[in-house]
């Protein structure tokens, strides 16, 4: 089979990249008998989706080594911190994946050739919270 005979169809790219880290909290606003009401921690799972109509040479939405900015700053700002102390919200998963899109947006975007489509934050194997951008 002659594989540049495959027809290349149209439509948009999509990446995704896994980046982790450990942090406390406790959701104060929660009844005191909740268990979430107490402190306790996780091992976040934070996955930032990408996409593009077309590629950046040599073929990517996005260079995953383009992203480093980000993971420095999960390592630097939110690993091991009660994320109560220092978030200007009370963290939960879903506000938590609003609050990293926003500082991808605001920090990363206008370096990277991909757009930010979505942020998904996993608390533990079997419970994420997902934040959708709005395309601009």
């Amino acid at each position: 089979m002659d594989l540049s005979s495959v027809p290349l169809p149209p439509g948009a790219f999509t990446i995704g990249k896994k980046f982790g880290f450990e942090a406390g909290h406790r959701l104060p606003g929660l009844a005191s008998e909740h268990k979430c009401s107490r402190q306790h921690g996780h091992s976040y799972e934070v996955e930032v989706i990408l996409t593009a109509p077309q590629l950046e040479e040599p073929g990517f939405v996005t260079d995953f080594g383009a992203l480093a900015p980000f993971k420095e700053f999960l390592d630097t700002d939110l690993d091991h911190r009660n994320l109560h102390e220092i978030l200007p919200f009370e963290p939960t998963s879903e506000r938590l994946a609003q609050f990293l899109a926003g500082w991808f947006i605001h920090n990363l975007q206008p370096k990277i050739h991909g757009r930010l489509v979505a942020v998904l934050v996993r608390e533990t194997a079997s419970s994420w919270a997902r934040f959708d951008v709005e395309e601009q």
